[in-house]
């Protein structure tokens, strides 16, 4: 049985490298330390980190097909005490919803979150068979996952934390498909209450083409016969989930080398995006390929053609390559598209100042962060060297 294990876990473990982004690089970790004592280091890591901690006013509301979808609210301190003190109903204010990528969770945006405390509403929330929220019901009963039903459920979590007011969305990976999703779905929505959108390594199509950075040859049969093996696995998902346990060091590796595009990350946050990737079920990942595969919402862009639009990339993301975030701006030619160098597929946990700067610029262009307050975001992010952007072509 401990052979079935091991054969499981690589499996698994290949599964997260071309599905997931939960990536490789077993140079990483050698066999020359004990596996108890990188164990031992692995919760030293988990105990010394706060990673993941923020907690704000949490929620949750039901999707179209009943799922429950988890959510949380960070408020700007003295909204309250202000609109009490005005006789007229005031402005609502503006909300930022973070709508998170494959196989993570809410918790992706810590660094961000912790920098925009106390200074915009914000929304954080996990979508469905994700972190907090519940397994999809659609999904229990047979329905394959899609984009569309993805924006459907933001929708569900716009009406639930923020029904009016403007919004600026921020999506990583498939938080970025969510929006386009939405954009697709509910065209009046956009028109009528979004001014802003950060699309952070993310595509609108064309996924099936990705390589993740693995030689071209024998891929189409690998793309041939991977939904397959996914459907497999996720029917077997105790024994591929011990698997992965068994392959640990392994595993550790993958994401280390496909999230991030430095040697120099700090192990604490590459062991947090760790514990984020390890925590999603191999059914899950099954459930959600096939949507990436048939994702194209090129079309749907053009809703945010009038409206500031800032595309984020990584110069060595391998999930979702740079090539797809000019496909965004090719577009839609009013975005700015920022390329940072030495980034990978988890920008935002890589370079967390860099990502958070450039957020607050959007808000600041929208108007929901004032100039002066937006110069002063970003002092709790985490410098990295060589973390200056440069700017995308046309930008």
């Amino acid at each position: 049985m401990s052979e079935n294990w091991r054969k499981a876990g690589w499996a698994g473990a290949a599964i997260g490298v071309m599905a997931a982004g939960a990536a490789a690089g077993v140079a990483v970790e050698r066999i020359t330390v004990g596996r108890g004592m990188r164990m031992k280091a692995r919760l030293a890591l988990d105990a010394a980190g706060d990673y993941g901690s923020l907690r704000g006013t949490e929620g949750t509301c039901r999707a179209e097909d009943g799922t429950e979808l988890y959510y949380e609210v960070d408020e700007v301190p003295g909204d309250a005490t202000a609109k009490r003190r005005l006789r007229r109903k005031p402005a609502p204010p503006a909300t930022v919803v973070f709508c998170h990528g494959y196989c993570l969770g809410q918790d992706s945006w810590h660094f961000q979150r912790a920098a925009l405390r106390g200074v915009v509403r914000a929304v954080y929330w996990d979508q469905r068979s994700h972190g907090r929220s519940a397994r999809g019901l659609a999904q229990a009963d047979g329905e394959p996952v899609t984009i569309e039903q993805l924006g459907r459920d933001l929708k569900a979590v716009l009406d639930a934390t923020a029904p009016e007011g403007p919004l600026i969305l921020v999506g990583h990976s498939m938080g970025g498909m969510t929006i386009m999703g939405l954009a697709e779905l509910f065209p009046d929505l956009v028109r009528e209450r979004v001014v802003g959108v950060a699309l952070v390594g993310t595509s609108s199509g064309r996924l099936g083409e990705v390589t993740y950075g693995l030689p071209t040859v024998g891929l189409g049969a690998v793309r041939r016969f991977l939904p397959g093996v996914l459907k497999a696995l996720g029917s077997q998902v105790e024994l591929v989930e011990k698997g992965r346990r068994a392959t640990a060091d392994l595993f550790a590796g993958m994401i280390k080398m496909y999230s991030f595009g430095s040697r120099d990350v700090d192990p604490g946050v590459a062991r947090f995006a760790e514990r984020l990737i390890e925590a999603t079920p191999i059914d899950v990942v099954a459930e959600f390929y096939p949507a990436f595969q048939t994702h194209d919402k090129t079309v749907a862009l053009q809703r945010f053609a009038d409206i500031p639009v800032t595309v984020i990339a990584g110069d060595r993301d391998m999930i979702t390559p740079l090539a797809h975030s000019e496909a965004i701006k090719e577009a839609l030619p009013g975005a700015e598209l920022v390329v940072l160098e030495s980034a990978g597929h988890l920008m935002m946990l890589e370079q967390p100042e860099t990502v958070t700067r450039l957020l607050t610029e959007l808000l600041a262009r929208t108007g929901a962060v004032p100039a002066p307050a937006a110069a002063n975001v970003g002092g709790h992010g985490r410098s990295t060297a060589g973390s200056a952007p440069r700017p995308g072509p046309g930008s």
